[in-house]
This record gives structure tokens, sequence and C-alpha cells, in this order.
């Protein structure tokens, strides 16, 4: 075994004797590498226990996973609550304010209903529902829409005529009557049926007496003189009503602008009593167009569309914005019989297809 000088020897005696820290001096033989590496793999500073550790890492994800796991459920459960709540109050309706024809009783006049901020923040809400599972693209309207209330910074709308109830959609075009051309193919298509529509209230009619219950399908009347047998009633199809007017039924099916899955959407026949009269009424939204195709239309009948007077002519539709202030009144005789129209309710022409979807799943009829 090769060892040092004796002077060397007697410090690497020295260095064995009092433990032989490491970077001392001297010098050393073979046998005293296994010694050196075990002491040279010793830790500097004491490690942290490793079971404590993971234990503690453990229970603090486990604290996370739960806290995050009751968001989650308390989130959903209000979502779930307020939907809920918005479908007992009728997503299109709010409170009634009177007979809103071949529809819901409208909502009441612009600052009597208390459903205003509950229904913004039900809008709002499936609104981030529908863009998260498609997109944003499109929604610059609808979003405004549902952060601006039902009409334009919460007050009246043009010239404080314009007032719907609910959903006031920003830069549409506003006219209490639109040009046929707007929607001329489904206008063409309910002038074309009316024969057929015609018989078909024929068969359903009655002598709209007042004296007897309304027979089965009629709605009771939403006001004195006032009556309807509905198709579509906020955008559900009424089954038996729709057996009983095959042609009616056939026709709506034929339409291309039918709010037919959307709770702003009815369809049927509106009867109109003589000396029955309905003023200051609004629609719930500006989204839609009404379309009035006369069926009997005798003298003396009487609409009023944001000041603006027309008249029905039978077999011959009318297309009317009825988030404008409207006035309906039959103004004729006992003897001239009951005004009756059939009425559908179509998308307003500039609504775009992207907007369209989004509110259908905004307002989606109730299961």
């Amino acid at each position: 075994m090769w060892r040092g000088s004796s002077a060397g020897g007697s410090q690497g005696a020295a260095m064995e004797g009092t433990g032989g820290e490491l970077g001392g001096q001297g010098n050393w033989g073979l046998e005293d590498a296994p010694g050196l590496l075990a002491r040279a793999s010793l830790p500097i500073m004491p490690a942290w226990p490793l079971p404590l550790a993971s234990s503690a890492l453990t229970l603090l994800l486990g604290a996370l996973t739960s806290l995050f796991l009751w968001y989650c459920y308390r989130l959903g459960s209000q979502d779930m609550q307020a939907l809920g709540t918005g479908s007992r109050a009728g997503a299109v309706g709010g409170r009634p304010g009177g007979c809103s024809e071949a529809g819901r009783p409208s909502p009441g006049r612009s600052g009597e209903s208390g459903e205003g901020p509950r229904t913004e923040g039900l809008m709002s809400r499936r609104l981030r529902a529908y863009a998260r599972r498609y997109s944003w693209a499109g929604m610059g309207r609808v979003r405004r829409a549902a952060q601006g209330g039902p009409s334009p910074g919460g007050g009246p709308g043009v010239l404080g005529i314009q007032r719907p109830g609910l959903l006031f959609l920003p830069d549409l075009p506003s006219a209490p009557f639109v040009p046929r051309e707007a929607q001329r193919h489904d206008v063409e298509l309910l002038e074309s049926s009316f024969p057929a529509i015609l018989r078909d209230f024929g068969a359903v009619s009655w002598d709209f007496s007042g004296t007897t219950p309304p027979p089965r399908g009629w709605s009771p009347p939403l006001a004195p003189g006032c009556y309807q047998l509905l198709l579509y009633q906020a955008g559900r199809c009424q089954p038996s009503n729709c057996r009983r007017c095959p042609g009616a039924y056939r026709a709506l099916r034929g339409l291309r602008s039918f709010m037919s899955a959307n709770t702003f959407g009815n369809a049927g026949f509106s009867v109109l009593l003589p000396g029955a009269r309905l003023e200051g009424r609004c629609g719930p939204t500006n989204a839609r167009v009404r379309c009035h195709l006369g069926l009997k239309i005798p003298p003396g009948c009487e609409l009023v569309v944001g000041g603006e007077p027309q008249c029905w002519a039978e077999g011959h539709c009318l297309l009317v914005d009825d988030s404008f202030l409207y006035t309906v009144a039959h103004n004729g005789s006992p003897e001239d019989g009951p005004r009756v129209v059939f009425i559908v309710d179509l998308w307003h022409p500039n609504v775009a297809g992207a907007e369209r979807q989004a509110l259908d799943f905004v307002f989606a009829p109730d299961p």
C-alpha cells in the first residue's frame, strides 16, 4: 500500500483520529474511500419528514377540491332556482296588463310590471349559458338588450310610444306597420290559405254570447268581448286545436319566420265582439312582427298602432309591430257580428339568424 511521507502519515492519522473532515489537509489511501464517500453523502441540512409533507399536501388538495365542488353546487342551485322562478313568473308575461290578441296576457304598461330586474338577470344567465355552448359571435345587440333592460336606458322607447314590456332589441328599424315585402313569402302563403283558414274558423266557431262557457279549445275572455282559440301558445303547439284546424296548421308549418319555438310566438284566431275595445296596449318585444290575416271584418272596426290608423281587409295581411302602443276597437252594431282575424307572430325581418337562434335558446318554452 502506497503511503505518503512520514509527516503526511502523521497528518493522516490525525484525520482518522478526529473523524477526517472533508477538505482537511493530508494524504489518504484507497482503504479510506468508503468512509469518505459515506461522509460526503450525508445531507447538508436535515430534510422535512416525507410522510408529514405528503399528508399535509393531501389535506390541502382535498380542502381545495371540496371548496370548488361546494362553489359549483351553490352556483348551479342558484341558477336552477332563478330559472324556475322565471318560468313560474312567465318568461314573456310579466304582470298581466290586459288582453294581448292571440297570446298570453301581455305585460302591463311601461313601469307597471315588477318583473324587470329579475327577468333581466335571468336573460343574462341564459345568454351566458348559450355563449358557453356556442359562441358570442353576432350577439352584440342581444347582449346589449340583456344588459340594458326592456327599452333604451330603461325608459320609454321611440317618442314614448314604443314600450316593449320585456325585450328591446336595439338598432332595429322602428315603424308601427311593416311593409308586406319584408315577409313576402309568409304573407303570400297565408293569403293563399285564406279559404282553408276561414273554413277552420267556421268549424270551431260558436255564438260568442257569453251566456255559456266557451267551448273546448277557446280561452276564457281575457277582456270583455275578447276571445281567442290558439294553435300555438307561447311557443308551444296545442295539439287538440291543431287537429281541429288542419288548414291553418298546414299553413303554419309552411311559414319560414314563424316564432314556433319561442315564448314570444303565438298563432290563432282572435275574435272581437261589437262594442269591445282594447286601448293603450303594448307587446313584450320589438323582435317580432304580428301578421294579421283578416277573416271577417265588419264595418266600424279600428286599428291604431303608434298613432297611425289602419284597417283590416278580408283575405289580406297586415304586419304590425305591437311593441308600439296600439288600440283595437269594434265600434259596429251587434248585427254586424264579430271581427275575426288570424294572428301569427313572425320574426322581425331585421333580426339576424344568429340572434334568432340565441333568443330561441334564451326564451325557450317551458318544458
